[in-house]
């Protein structure tokens, strides 16, 4: 039976080709996904273990050693634990450091960097005056305010040189410093792409922290003395609220953290991968389906002679294992081709990643291995079962065996089931607070409800284009009558393309409903022109807001500050740690436009604040409403609810005046400043604050729109990518049509040669082929953005419950293009088909059997 599977295999090269690149396509992809992410994973973990060389034990804040009753995190680290470190039995020295958000800007004033891997640090020079993480490669390190330090990627990025004046900023005022060195270093985040500044330790500390504070205290073992013991040893003089750890559970740590923000990467890959994989499935199952068909004669004469219904199956089954290895191996090769061009893609988008051979795992062969294979066999086992069953004597008598009446009933009954049922848990989970997971469940069965019942549908529907088919004369009848002659075959050609179409159309309808919301939500929330931030979503100087405040141009500004507070006496319901926001309570309402639920916004100042519905709902306040506070600095207070607001992304939380919060404050700075001037948005008036600002990199000065597309930029980037890895599916549906094609003309050789001997010519032979094509994939392309509107509403109607703007949008315009991409498949994919068809010896055809 080996030796016949093989026979089969080499006989049928030209046949098996589609379903061997249909497996190939899913394997490359699930190859690649891992080559991928294991690279990159593994290229972060090195680079990380490289920034942890210098660090045996780390001293951090420990936030549960706080202060009794203060609400945030824990106080900073400060000079005498870092000379009580450096002291400690064991310790060859110990280094402070603080750092955060610095932008630096390019010779044409543009921002280095995408704003989050913009950092700056503390040079801490030892008792050699040099500073043994960041070796110095030309210049010297920086002394006083005005001086820094820059990595040599970055500046030779920049083209800076030692002596240069370079703009910069910290927390939104444009600072002016002179570059006095450049260095080299091995940090994650210079390797990943971004840059570091270093200032002198005075200077780093009250950019970042306070004077005599550090965020982190690393300390470095005297030769002999080990990690463990070190950290022994400096556990003993360490406060309550910090804590020791040793340099290599830091690095085992930050490993794992990297692998796990992998994972998510991995898993979305992997799905998409997936899908396409279960598009294949519909190829593969349909080939072979159609290889069994036209072998029916002699799988009967094999069972004549002898042979088992078991080795009938198995026989089909050894030749899709062959035919499984092959793609896989093929898939294989291909996926550490994509995984290369997928690091070197994230390169040229500017997200580089550090220096590091290609990982090929041994899992990651046997992954690819398993999948293709398993499959490929999986997928084939249906069709040699069902030729397992033929009767030896009714094989011989008819080649093709049509399906019983009690097959297509029990087929019809199982779909409806499943559409039904998956039908019924994606309505009742529309209703749901939290029905994503059996909104998923359903919207699985009633994928497969429908590719169940598709057979049945296609004869409706594909009736439906005879009007249109008749103007082609007899191509076009003969199309339509040969697209609904095998209803199963037709069924899962079109079904392949019915799942891509599905998910695409599915989330453009998503995206779009989303985006519509989240315009609406913009538009209403804010009366502000214009909402000031920093690139980096970091805290803003108050500078800034003084500086706008001090305008002509503005009429009313207001700047939205964060602190943490303990709310509650610590029993009972309602006790728990928030977030206040502070406002300019005189011109809040100018800037803003609250929908109020109960009460009002009142005059915002004093003890008097304003909630959100969610939040009250959750404490049971309503106006007038006192409840007890624990400020920033530990001190206590009550305030009193005036007013009840509906809370959205944009504005929520628990908002009182700034003249209240600021007092109780560590250190003022602000998330935003929301800015209203008295001629609108208008494009004089931007540039006229980008101006007072000093054309600051560091700082965006959004309108409405640009707020808007800022929180939609995440969704337009999550479908231009999930397009993209749709269109694998796509491609592998295409395959099927050209396969499905191909085989369909093989098989009615003799009649399409019958068809030429009675005068139908060359071209009315590639036009029914190529009618045929397009009839089967518009069938499908309406049955998948039909499912994918269905799934698209759905969906949205869970969206519904946390963004109350959120509004169905039917984007008509790419439904329309996506139906005619169901239409360029279809005729691309019959190109060859109809060539060969046209091309057949009508006597030979004739002779065929």
């Amino acid at each position: 039976m080996f030796r016949t599977a093989l026979r089969n295999v080499l006989a049928h090269k030209a046949r098996l080709l589609m379903t061997v690149l249909a497996v190939m396509l899913g394997v490359a992809f699930v190859s690649g996904t891992l080559v991928f992410t294991s690279t990159i994973s593994d290229a972060f973990q090195k680079s990380s273990e490289k920034g942890y060389d210098n660090v045996d034990v780390a001293i951090r804040p420990h936030a549960s050693g706080h202060a009794a009753g203060r609400p945030g995190a824990a106080p900073r680290l400060d000079q005498k634990l870092l000379d009580a470190a450096s002291r400690a039995p064991g310790a060859a020295s110990a280094t402070g450091t603080v750092s955060g958000f610095t932008a630096i800007a390019d010779k044409k004033g543009e921002l280095i960097g995408n704003g989050f891997s913009t950092r700056g640090g503390n040079y801490f020079p030892g008792q050699d005056g040099k500073d043994g993480r960041y070796p110095l490669r030309d210049g010297a390190a920086p002394k006083g305010p005005h001086e820094f330090a820059l990595d040599a990627h970055t500046a030779d990025k920049a083209g800076y040189e030692v002596g240069d004046t370079v703009r910069m900023s910290v927390d939104g005022p444009v600072r002016e410093q002179r570059l006095t060195g450049i260095y080299t270093t091995d940090d994650g985040t210079v390797a990943a792409g971004g840059s570091l500044a270093l200032f002198d330790n005075a200077t780093a500390q009250k950019l970042f922290a306070t004077p005599g504070e550090y965020s982190e205290i690393d300390v470095k073992a005297a030769n002999g003395t080990s990690q463990t013991a070190l950290k022994a040893a400096v556990d003993k003089v360490l406060p309550k609220d910090a804590e020791a750890t040793t340099g290599k559970k830091l690095a085992g740590d930050q490993a794992e953290q990297i692998a796990q923000g992998m994972d998510g990467m991995k898993t979305a890959l992997l799905a998409f991968a997936g899908i396409a994989l279960f598009v294949g499935i519909f190829i593969i199952a349909n080939t072979f389906t159609m290889l069994v068909a036209q072998r029916t004669r002699e799988l009967a004469l094999m069972r004549a002679v002898g042979a088992s219904r078991r080795q009938v199956t198995r026989s089909v089954l050894i030749e899709a294992f062959l035919v499984g290895a092959v793609a896989a191996v093929a898939g294989l090769a291909a996926g550490v081709g994509i995984g290369a061009g997928l690091r070197a893609l994230m390169g040229n988008t500017g997200a580089s990643v550090p220096d590091g051979p290609l990982v090929v795992s041994p899992s990651t062969v046997l992954a690819s291995l398993v999948v293709g294979i398993v499959i490929t066999v999986l997928a084939a086992w249906l069709p040699g079962r069902r030729a397992a069953k033929i009767p030896p004597v009714a094989a011989m008598n008819s080649v093709h065996a049509a399906a019983t009446t009690k097959s297509l009933v029990v087929r019809n009954t199982l779909g409806a089931l499943f559409a039904g049922a998956g039908a019924a848990a994606v309505l009742v989970a529309t209703g749901m607070d939290d029905g994503k997971a059996l909104m998923g469940g359903g919207a699985a069965l009633l994928l497969i409800g429908v590719f169940i019942l598709t057979p049945l549908l296609s004869r409706p529907l594909i009736a439906l284009t005879s009007p249109v088919l008749r103007m082609f004369g007899i191509s076009g009848k003969l199309a339509r009558q040969n697209a609904v002659r095998n209803p199963r075959r037709t069924a899962a050609t079109a079904s392949a393309l019915m799942v891509g179409l599905t998910l695409i159309t599915g989330l453009t309808v998503i995206a779009g409903s989303v985006q519509q919301g989240i315009d609406k939500m913009a538009t209403a929330s804010l009366k502000a022109d214009y909402v000031v931030s920093m690139a980096s979503q970091s805290p803003l100087s108050p500078e800034v807001a003084e500086k706008l405040g001090d305008l002509d141009e503005v009429t009313a500004s207001s700047p939205l500050r964060n602190s943490p507070a303990r709310i509650g006496t610590g029993t009972g319901t309602g006790t728990g740690t928030e977030y206040l926001t502070g406002v300019n309570g005189k011109d809040f309402d100018k800037v803003t436009r609250l929908d109020f639920t109960e009460g009002s916004l009142g005059a915002l100042r004093g003890d008097r604040t304003v909630v959100d519905d969610a939040t009250a709902k959750e404490k049971g306040w309503h106006p007038g409403s006192r409840f007890p506070v624990t400020f920033e600095d530990g001190k206590k207070g009550t305030l009193t609810v005036s007013g009840v607001y509906q809370g959205n992304q944009m504005i929520k939380g628990i908002i009182l005046d700034n003249a209240t919060l600021a007092p109780h404050q560590k250190q003022i700075t602000d998330m935003q400043v929301m800015v209203k001037t008295a001629d609108g948005a208008t494009a004089a008036s931007k540039e006229s604050l980008v101006k007072a600002l000093g054309k600051n990199p560091a700082i965006t000065v959004a309108d409405k729109k640009d707020v808007s597309d800022g929180i939609a930029q995440v969704f337009t980037l999550m479908l231009n990518m999930l397009y993209g890895l749709l269109a694998m599916a796509v491609i592998v549906a295409v395959l099927g049509v050209i396969n499905t094609l191909a085989m369909s003309v093989f098989e009615r050789s003799q009649e399409i040669g019958m068809l030429r001997a009675i005068g139908l010519d060359r071209r009315g032979i590639k036009r029914m082929v190529r009618l045929e094509s397009l009839v089967i994939s518009l069938f499908g392309g309406v049955l998948g953005i039909g499912l994918g509107v269905f799934f698209g509403w759905a969906a949205g109607e869970l969206i519904a419950g946390s963004l109350d703007t959120y509004e169905l949008v039917l984007p008509w315009g790419r439904m329309g293009l996506f139906l005619a991409l169901a239409a360029v498949v279809g005729v691309l994919a019959a190109l060859w088909p109809a060539r060969r068809a046209a091309k057949l010896n009508m006597l030979d055809a004739i002779k065929a059997e």
